[in-house]
């Protein structure tokens, strides 16, 4: 019993600083930090103005166009400096002749579809201008998103710049829109605690930025582009910072099951990137990247989950013990753990039938996060994951 009990405090200590822990410490540090004045906040110059390139890989993305070039029209920044590039590799929907129709925008297009990071590295070829900025078909941005993040790369330290992602509230309607907008809120307060330390880890797909000169063919089998092209920058030396009022808005997944599969190709992503960033967990020679790193996404994409499903009968066996009805400490746990899956199996069920009942959205989001990341493993090891994104239903 004593090295279950010693177990147990291992498991429950790796979940509590996976998912709350290294938030509190994350904190702690940057209090004590501003309260020594060791922090030094970030120079930037207002004026810093240069040309910069929109650039959209796009796979029949035709219902999309319109909305998308409205937003990016009026997006506040000199147009004569925004170059407006799509890559359409594979679109047989005639998306590319909608694109032609409008001004001052390039198409590059291949019949081939070769996958969005075929597309990336292929168009990343014809952009010259100094910083370009990564935005999805899909989303719509905040009108002074392309500024605040050019803003940032006016200092020489900074090599990408993440914006937020900003999901459309749903929380009155469906499970994933709750979750998903919680989870995003948390992310976003890590994100600036993240890059007040020192960087960001990782840029959000949506909408991110890097100097062009330190864009990188990735492999074309890359799962998380995002994620991989953002750490490779900051493996260079350069930091990634974040300002969440640059911003692109999404819907929310249209129900879980959406939001499942979206959430295990990310899964089967995180187990890749891992693999393909190892050198990053060197302390000793990334030291503050590798110890955000290991903790914000590192212990999310492999030891956390591994973690969850062991505490259950390890917990279990302590409880029986114990007496499982005797509301010692273990026995008590054991029965606040089956009440959280409870919930989130309760949640599932409810949601299948589309009864949703609020208090039970996060439970199940959580929940169907975890068994993400174990299905992304396996889909990982199967090497089953197209690199071909399949769009997800939205709500509406």
């Amino acid at each position: 019993m004593i090295t279950l009990k010693i177990l147990f405090w291992i498991l429950l200590s790796v979940i509590v600083y996976t998912y709350v822990g290294y938030g509190i410490l994350l904190y702690a540090i940057i209090k004590i930090r501003r309260f020594l004045k060791m922090g030094k906040k970030l120079a930037i110059d207002t004026s810093y103005e240069p040309e910069v390139t929109l650039f959209i890989a796009a796979y029949n993305e035709k219902d999309y166009v319109a909305a998308k070039m409205k937003n990016t029209l009026a997006l506040e920044y000199p147009k004569e400096k925004i170059n407006i590039v799509w890559v359409t590799d594979g679109s047989d929907d005639g998306t590319p002749d909608v694109l032609r129709g409008y001004p001052k925008t390039t198409v590059y297009h291949l019949d081939e579809r070769n996958g969005k990071i075929g597309a990336m590295n292929r168009g990343m070829d014809f952009v010259k201008t100094p910083i370009v900025i990564f935005s999805d078909a899909n989303t719509n941005l905040g009108k002074e998103s392309i500024r605040r993040i050019v803003n940032l790369f006016s200092n020489p330290k900074v090599g990408c710049v993440s914006g937020e992602k900003r999901i459309v509230d749903k929380e009155s309607d469906v499970a994933s829109g709750a979750g998903e907008g919680i989870y995003w809120k948390y992310e976003s307060a890590l994100k600036k605690w993240d890059a007040e330390l020192y960087s960001v880890v990782g840029a959000a797909g949506e909408l991110f930025a890097i100097r062009t000169s330190l864009y990188r063919h990735v492999e074309k089998d890359t799962l998380l582009d995002d994620f991989i092209i953002s750490l490779r920058v900051a493996q260079e030396g350069y930091t990634i910072q974040y300002d969440p009022d640059a911003y692109a808005i999404e819907s929310a997944s249209a129900n879980v099951k959406e939001e499942f599969k979206r959430k295990v190709r990310i899964s089967a992503g995180g187990i890749q990137s891992i693999v393909r960033l190892r050198s990053l967990l060197n302390v000793f020679k990334y030291g503050t990247l590798s110890f955000q790193y290991i903790s914000h996404r590192v212990l999310r994409w492999s030891l956390t989950p591994l973690c969850l499903i062991l505490l259950i009968p390890v917990l279990s066996i302590l409880a029986i013990n114990e007496g499982i009805f005797s509301f010692g400490l273990y026995s008590t746990l054991f029965w606040l753990q089956f009440l959280f899956y409870a919930s989130a199996l309760l949640g599932w069920f409810l949601e299948n039938r589309e009864t949703r009942v609020k208090i039970l959205f996060v439970p199940y989001y959580f929940f169907i996060m975890n068994v993400c990341v174990v299905l992304g493993f396996f889909r990982y090891m199967k090497k089953s994951q197209s690199v071909n994104w399949e769009r997800a239903q939205r709500a509406s």
